[in-house]
């Protein structure tokens, strides 16, 4: 009997870790939903808008129009780079429920907005919104969620990613083919641009997830580094079994004391290679080309022979694609391990980016030749959904000493942004300089040596606890000085011990 209610209590905690992770997993699903609306929405502001300058500069339509696109960039850029000191300062579930507001403000300016300027003022306060979730929703489950669940749990942050893309597309569907417009004339924007409905949408999840928020628990990790034990034990006997909540106490107070870190202990020695993983798993997520997709999707079909109605349907298609294959992912991720869904979804994007270029290096692009374009962007969408997609998000979470978690999330997610608005920008001027295939095979390059980064660099950590993935990357990056450094730890707090006892 005594075995059959400690498995239920555990059932019954992991159940309410899962409900914790689905629910801080919203961020996920905001910063997808804003980066795939833009591209339907983009095919209809032009009818409201005069796209020929902003703020009084003159300039061409594409760049008025890349301005738009980038503006959520820019501000996700800034959103990261306060995320993480702020997050360590205020707590990971205030970052979440701020920027629940924050987004829920900005999709509401862009679905009044007057003027191109105003539409690209909420943009950018869109994109602080994403740029914090993007940091905070991954740490938040990673603090929270038990060892043997915890890829899986993260990797519901990139799930719920893929499903807010899928959402924003069959949104923009919807609306273009007016599907939803009977179901909305009556409302305040009656008569208003279909693209507002599309960009105003945004503030149904964002209003959920501050609601559901405000009854979810502060990281127990967080709230031990604020001397606030007692609450964080708390939060442990809610997510834990009762044998599992004082050795995971002990282990998060051994690290908490073992350094006391600040911005610069970022590039220590120990810290360092870590930072190294980090920055560069989040440049190559976003130079390997995936947001050339969600961005230019339509566009991209639209070369391949669909028309503007066809292409939004197909990009539908790979956005169930992308949302199938995350879950895939999401099954795999903690059995078969981080590293090796890495490396075979690189190995997959490599082939498909070169496919993906050839199709458009052949002459013609109708028929075979078309459907092999689109085929391999799929399969391209399918492999950077198993590996690079979920797994960046995860490892960020993990590989961080806890002192400087939350600044080191921060800092990778900025360079991630700031990757993300580098190849936004340059994916049109590069199409008109070396064409698609040559755009397509830079890509296919750039695999590669994403590939050969992580074969060197990336550790494994499956199965670990946060505190154990933190032991064994100091001792590898220190070799014998950190057994050493440990072992002296351990001698002095036995001296301690024994002399307490005397």
């Amino acid at each position: 009997m005594a075995t059959t209610h400690t498995g239920t209590a555990a059932g019954g905690r992991n159940r309410f870790v899962y409900v914790i992770g689905a629910l801080a997993a919203l961020t996920g699903l905001l910063f997808g939903f804003d980066t795939g609306v833009i591209s339907g929405a983009l095919l209809f502001i032009p009818d409201t808008f005069e796209m020929t300058s902003l703020f009084g500069i003159a300039m061409d339509e594409s760049l008025v129009e890349g301005f738009v696109v980038s503006g959520a960039l820019v501000g996700a850029i800034v959103g990261a780079a306060v995320g993480g000191r702020l997050s360590d300062l205020i707590g990971r579930r205030r970052v979440i429920l701020g920027a629940a507001v924050v987004f829920f403000v900005g999709s509401a300016i862009m679905a009044v907005a007057p003027t191109i300027e105003w539409l690209f003022v909420g943009r950018v306060v869109d994109g602080v919104a994403v740029g914090l979730a993007s940091m905070i929703g991954p740490l938040y489950i990673s603090e929270i969620s038990p060892a043997d669940i915890r890829g899986g749990m993260v990797t519901l942050f990139q799930f719920a990613v893929t499903f807010g893309l899928l959402t924003s597309y069959l949104v923009n569907y919807a609306f273009a083919e007016e599907l939803l417009v009977t179901a909305v004339t009556n409302l305040a924007f009656e008569g208003a641009a279909v693209w507002r409905w599309m960009l105003g949408a945004g503030t149904v999840p964002a209003a959920a997830l501050f609601v559901g928020m405000l009854f979810m628990p502060e990281s127990p990790r967080w709230l031990f580094e604020q001397h606030r034990e007692d609450e964080a034990r708390d939060v442990l006997a809610s997510v834990r079994t009762s044998e599992q909540v004082e050795p995971e106490l002990r282990e998060i107070e051994e690290k908490a004391q073992m350094e006391d870190a600040s911005l610069r202990d970022l590039l220590a020695p120990w810290v360092r290679p870590m930072l190294v993983v980090g920055v560069g798993l989040a440049a190559f997520q976003q130079l390997t080309g995936i947001n050339t997709v969600m961005y230019y999707g339509p566009s991209i079909l639209e070369s391949t022979g669909f028309g503007a109605s066809g292409s939004l349907l197909a990009t539908v298609v790979i956005g169930v694609v992308n949302v199938t294959m995350t879950l895939v992912a999401l099954l795999l991720i903690d059995r078969v391990g981080r590293r090796p869904l890495l490396l075979v979804g690189l190995v997959g994007m490599t082939v498909t980016l070169t496919g993906l270029g050839a199709a458009y290096f052949l002459p013609g692009l109708s028929g075979a030749v078309g459907l092999i374009a689109v085929a391999s962007l799929m399969l391209y969408v399918a492999f950077f959904a198993i590996g690079l997609g979920p797994v960046f998000w995860l490892l960020n979470s993990e590989i961080y000493p806890l002192k400087v978690r939350g600044t080191a999330v921060g800092v990778t997610t900025v360079v991630n942004w700031a990757a993300n608005l580098a190849v936004a920008q340059s994916f049109p001027y590069l199409v008109d300089t070396v064409g698609e295939a040559g755009t397509f095979w830079t890509f296919a390059a750039l695999s590669v040596a994403a590939f050969a980064f992580a074969y060197a660099f990336v550790p494994e950590t499956t199965g670990r606890t946060l505190e154990e993935i933190e032991s064994d990357l100091r001792e590898t990056a220190l070799g014998g000085d950190a057994r050493v450094d440990a072992a002296g730890a351990d001698s002095a707090g036995r001296r301690r011990a024994d002399s307490d006892d005397d």
